[in-house]
């Protein structure tokens, strides 16, 4: 069978079939009576994959779940470049190909399954549109006219993870923050000194906005989720934000003896935005950095102007290790364990699609981690060049 030229990858082969050995195999699926009312009749997204990992056939789930009318536009394609996986175009072999595929396990399964076995695993895809994909993915082998393939099924387990995540992450925290609440009011009626009354107090008053700011992060969330989320539109001062931020978080529980610092050369300049999103944008920057370091050590927040772009970040001098970088902004992913891993996907949900902005970071073992977010200046004057366009269409 001829393919492609030998292509570079950092983890599955790029080689691709000629495009005639792909003709052939779709008019083998297609005129594969049995198998064709056998993938049809299954209430599941089912798809056939030749060597190369290209699609040859899908049935109606699959292509519904696609919001595609016909299957011609996907033929030849890999899974991960027919759902506009993020990481699909990042290097000139496509889907399979990039450093990020390495922790896929669709890609991960497929290639298990061409040795032979089958294999059923989960992986989480964002898409260029930052929607997220929770998938588990069951790859097999399958042998037809003395020609191997591989027979790919796909469950959409999105709702099941968002539940998760809103079970072990939200009511966790919620109970926690209930339960402190409740353990220092008892302690409150038995304390007699004045001073340790208003200690308590105060403590309680900041565990209460904790329980609210985790409430209104999730409503954020979920409406985000839905495409309904509205932006409210203020002009607010740079600097201001970041000083907000310091006293905010500084108080936090999780600050500890952490010092939190604002670069002296941070920029004050005008910003027109949603200054509550960006406010959670960067308290879940913060709050990562103030997770992920030692007792002693020093977080720095800035803020530059760069062209007609502000620029907000975050550093911190703990250093992310690869296998966690290559995940990060995956929904359901998190170093905290089963369940938890919203922060840093609301971040890019919130800040690309809604702020329409950039959100990335970068770590290295002597620089430490810096999250960033370019935001418009002025995001209103954008929205409305926006709608007017649309308009005129």
């Amino acid at each position: 069978m001829k393919i492609t030229e030998k292509r570079s990858t950092y983890f599955a082969p790029a080689e691709r079939a000629e495009p005639e050995q792909i003709k052939n195999d779709i008019r083998l699926f297609s005129k594969n009576e049995i198998f064709n009312t056998i993938a049809e009749s299954v209430s599941t997204m089912l798809v056939v994959l030749n060597q190369q990992r290209q699609i040859v056939y899908a049935n109606r789930l699959f292509l519904k779940f696609l919001n595609l009318s016909g299957s011609q536009s996907i033929m030849g394609r890999r899974p991960g470049e027919a759902v506009n996986c993020i990481h699909a175009s990042l290097t000139e072999g496509g889907c399979g190909t990039s450093k990020f595929c390495r922790t896929c396990g669709a890609v991960g399964a497929i290639l298990e399954a061409q040795q032979g076995k089958q294999s059923e695993k989960e992986c989480r895809i964002i898409t260029c549109d930052n929607d997220a994909l929770d998938l588990r993915v069951t790859a097999s082998p399958y042998l037809s006219n003395g020609r191997e393939y591989t027979i790919f099924a796909l469950h959409d387990i999105s709702h099941e993870k968002r539940r998760q995540t809103l079970e072990r992450v939200f009511f966790h925290d919620v109970l926690n923050s209930a339960g402190g609440i409740s353990g220092l009011s008892s302690i409150l009626t038995e304390v007699k000194d004045p001073e340790e009354m208003v200690d308590i107090a105060q403590t309680i008053k900041r565990a209460t906005e904790n329980m609210i700011e985790e409430i209104q992060i999730q409503r954020h969330l979920s409406s985000a989720e839905r495409g309904d989320l509205k932006l409210e539109f203020k002009t607010f001062s740079s600097l201001e934000l970041l000083i907000d931020l310091e006293k905010m978080y500084s108080k936090h529980e999780i600050a500890g003896s952490k010092k939190i610092q604002i670069n002296p050369n941070a920029v004050n300049i005008p910003v027109t935005s949603d200054p509550v999103i960006l406010r959670r944008i960067l308290g879940n920057m913060l709050k990562n950095a103030l997770e992920a370091t030692l007792p002693t050590a020093k977080i720095t927040i800035d803020c530059r102007q760069i062209n007609h772009k502000v620029r907000f970040s975050v550093h911190n001098p703990n250093y992310i290790e690869q296998d966690v970088q290559l995940q990060l902004f995956q929904r359901s992913f998190s170093t905290k364990g089963t369940g938890r891993g919203i922060g840093t996907y609301s971040m890019k949900l919130f800040g690309e699609k809604y702020l329409k902005g950039k959100v990335w970071f970068k770590s290295s073992p002597d620089k430490g981690t810096t999250f960033y977010i370019d935001i418009p200046e002025n995001l209103n004057e954008q929205m409305k060049w926006k709608f007017a366009n649309e308009q005129n269409v």
